[in-house]
């Protein structure tokens, strides 16, 4: 059984950074794209960043855009999620997400096929 494992989420006071993880065990890594979305209470949940594991490339959401870079690291099966010059508005549970899939529309939810258990992240003063 797949597990996406998030860790890093917090308090931080906007300005801030914080670097949110995700580590992929329990099957043969085989994942194409792995991201980060977000739900904020009352909200839908949002695309936020997804990066193609082949080979690095990158997609943002434009209100991360600038402050945020995802990045991989191909032998621990972990994603990352750097977020710089935090704002109150990015405050919102983050969830990780994988797809083995050989094309994704990469900003619909629908479209990834494992998900983490989320992590609170709260940027506030």
């Amino acid at each position: 059984q797949v597990q996406l494992v998030e860790s890093g989420g917090g308090l931080v006071q906007p300005g801030g950074s914080l670097r949110l993880s995700c580590a992929a065990s329990g099957r043969t890594f085989d994942y194409n794209f792995m991201g980060w979305f977000r739900q904020a209470p009352g909200k839908e949940r949002e695309f936020v960043s997804t990066i193609v594991w082949r080979d690095g490339r990158t997609f943002y959401a434009d209100s991360v855009k600038g402050r945020f870079t995802i990045s991989r690291d191909n032998a621990e099966h972990t994603v990352y999620l750097q977020m710089t010059s935090l704002k109150p508005e990015d405050t919102a549970v983050y969830y990780c997400s994988a797809t083995s899939a050989s094309s994704v529309v990469v900003g619909s939810p629908g479209a990834y096929d494992d998900w983490g258990q989320g992590t609170q992240v709260t940027v506030s003063s």
